[in-house]
């Protein structure tokens, strides 16, 4: 089929979608609708990857024999939410490449599921004994997603009425006010799991106008402030959120299944308009960053909250999951569509340069369970061999995926520019007008974008573009003539607009200094939204000491290195003094220090990097060694990258 026809569809479908049942009626601002936007540059060819080499390769019997088979019992079967969690990646996947043949995949893998529904309506890999089991509410959120996401980009009825069974079927399993969700699922996540329902039950209501679906996610959220099996006090998400309690002492410390039950509690606010339910989750997004995101943009430690800005500096078990990392995004991205606010923008990009693309392998075909800070990257074994995927595996290209929805957005009164790339966007108006952007710029290497605007006919909107927070010194042309701008808001351009009108934004990409949130004597360094490390392919162990050399003002002198490494996206001479014995006596020297996407990139036990730098740093001592035996001590051998198929 004709991509351009396809595209059309798919346009088609979301756009019954936005005039239904409270669907973004509490939003500032709204996705990119499918297809409109394309990304090119490093970015998009690590998006292309990843789609080409990893989501459009999966085996979908692998996916749905579980299904078939309904023979999980324990806590060890999850199978539940691989299907769910590829879906909804591929769906992205396909409308952002509207293809004939990632069409095909996905309407494939949408009938093989559904044949799977027992006459009752169940969709699952339980038995009928181990329904609302140890992961079975989980998994069943995941097939939710999936079918929703199914509707959402074809309109394919079917799967709409695919998943009104599904969650009919768990409405006479567990009514409202009868069956306490939250005390089923695992006894020491204490309900997060199954509460995390929430979010497509949500979704159901608000594309069917089905008011038990409602029914049901707000008996959810009542019960968190209610006693419980698990939970003497109640979950209290909201309760102790809203009381200034931070995510680590909050119900089970578990980080992915927690933010999952905060984007159920974003779309429980589209949809009732409860403003108690945004501070919530405001408030609990803004804890997370102050006592938990590390500086590469993620958070945890063993999938727990782990007080990760204060501890990220010390050797982490297993730091920074990737489900964890890519949870973290949704919700920001959520909180950006509900808030308008650029502080979850800014936070997206953060994740989206470092820990994302840091736990991808090269060629996009597979993912880290944990992204150290301090190690070697390894990649995630198979959690069941059978369907030959892990969590981390089929969750990372989720985030992924998604940024094209958030990268250009729109507001009621014009185009929202988020993320600055190579690429093109093409935004409608309120009137209709179309408006094509076109971005110009080698950032975030580079520190200018030409913004192109071009709408179909002279018109008069407000073009929004996001000054980062950390940008300190910025300059703002149209056509020439200044505008003023201020770091951590949105450029607000209300004008009107003729073809081809020329933005140019500059940065401020110069070096700076993080100091350790734990006031340890360490710093990171940084360079506009990427986090720098040291790799040993480009600095070697030495018998000496040294500093990092940072000016009063808190920068760091960074020099490109010329010719640059291979293999690497970004390198620069970083100035550290050398402590002699005699102590008011020093010298310079420079170490190459790369991109922390790049850096470990040979995906190898010799390729060991680091972030954080001691004051003094002992550069014999500053790669530990086999640090992949933290993460998987019970294995006997490093996880290798798996052959694809």
């Amino acid at each position: 089929m004709n991509t351009k026809i396809l595209a059309c569809l798919f346009g088609c479908a979301f756009a019954l979608l936005d005039s239904g049942h409270a669907v973004g009626m509490n939003d500032t601002f709204d996705f990119a609708a499918p297809g409109t936007v394309r990304m090119q540059g490093w970015l998009g060819h690590k998006i292309d990857l990843c789609l080409s080499n990893r989501v459009m390769t999966q085996d979908l019997d692998r996916l749905v024999k579980p299904f078939r088979d309904r023979t999980e019992m324990d806590s060890s079967g999850w199978r539940c939410e691989y299907w769910g969690k590829w879906f909804t990646s591929a769906a992205l996947g396909c409308a952002y490449q509207p293809t004939a043949e990632h069409r095909a995949k996905l309407d494939e893998a949408a009938r093989a599921l559904i044949a799977t529904q027992t006459p009752d309506g169940y969709i699952g890999t339980y038995d009928d004994a181990h329904h609302l089991g140890i992961w079975d509410v989980w998994g069943r959120k995941y097939v939710l997603l999936g079918l929703i996401a199914d509707y959402d980009l074809t309109g394919d009825k079917a799967a709409l009425d695919a998943a009104c069974r599904e969650a009919d079927h768990l409405l006479v399993e567990a009514p409202p006010g009868k069956v306490n969700l939250t005390e089923t699922g695992i006894d020491v996540l204490k309900g997060l799991a199954p509460s995390s329902i929430l979010e497509p039950l949500v979704l159901l209501y608000q594309r069917t106008g089905r008011k038990r679906y409602l029914d049901l996610a707000e008996d959810i959220v009542a019960r968190w402030s209610e006693a419980g099996k698990f939970t003497p006090a109640g979950l209290r998400l909201i309760d102790d959120t809203l009381a200034g309690i931070p995510p680590l002492k909050i119900g089970s410390p578990k980080a992915y299944e927690m933010m999952s039950c905060f984007e159920g509690l974003c779309e429980l606010y589209r949809a009732t308009g409860n403003r108690k339910y945004l501070e919530a989750s405001v408030k609990f997004a803004q804890s997370i960053r102050q006592t938990e995101r590390m500086v590469v943009g993620s958070c945890s430690n063993q999938e727990l909250w782990c007080d990760g800005a204060r501890t990220q500096t010390e050797i982490l078990e297993q730091p920074i999951e990737t489900c964890v990392t890519v949870t973290w995004m949704k919700l920001c991205s959520q909180l950006l569509r509900l808030t308008g606010d650029p502080v979850w923008a800014d936070e997206l990009e953060l994740s989206l340069y470092n820990a994302l693309p840091g736990a991808m392998t090269p060629q996009g075909d597979w993912w880290a369970y944990w992204c150290p800070l301090i190690g070697q990257r390894v990649p995630s074994p198979f959690q069941h061999d059978d369907v030959r995927l892990s969590c981390c595996a089929a969750n990372g290209p989720r985030a992924l995926l998604l940024t094209p929805r958030w990268a250009v957005m729109t507001s009621g009164d014009g185009p929202v520019v988020n993320l600055y790339a190579p690429g093109t966007a093409a935004v409608k108006l309120r009137d209709g007008t179309e408006v094509k952007l076109v971005q110009e710029t080698g950032y975030p290497v580079d520190d200018r974008i030409a913004l192109t605007v071009s709408p179909a006919r002279k018109a008069r909107f407000a073009l929004r573009l996001r000054i980062p927070a950390w940008s300190r010194e910025n300059a703002l042309s149209v056509n020439g003539e200044p505008v003023a701008c201020k770091p951590g808001t949105y450029a607000v351009l209300d004008r009107e607009w003729s073809e081809n009108d020329l933005v140019v934004l500059k940065f401020d990409l110069g070096g700076r200094a993080v100091p350790a949130p734990s006031g340890a004597p360490e710093f990171a360094v940084m360079r506009g939204p990427i986090v720098l490390a040291l790799d040993n392919r480009l600095a070697g162990p030495q018998d000496i000491a040294v500093r990092l050399q940072v000016g009063a003002d808190g920068r760091v002198d960074l020099k490109p290195c010329v010719p640059k490494p291979e293999n690497v996206w970004m390198a620069f001479e970083v100035p550290f003094a050398v402590r002699p014995s005699h102590f008011f006596n020093h010298r310079e020297i420079r170490m190459a220090m790369c991109d922390f996407a790049s850096a470990g990139n040979e995906w190898s036990e010799k390729n060991i990097y680091r972030v954080w730098l001691p004051q003094p740093m002992s550069l014999r001592e500053m790669y530990p060694p086999d640090t992949w035996r933290l993460m998987y001590p019970d294995l006997p051998a490093r996880p290798q990258i798996p052959s694809r198929p």
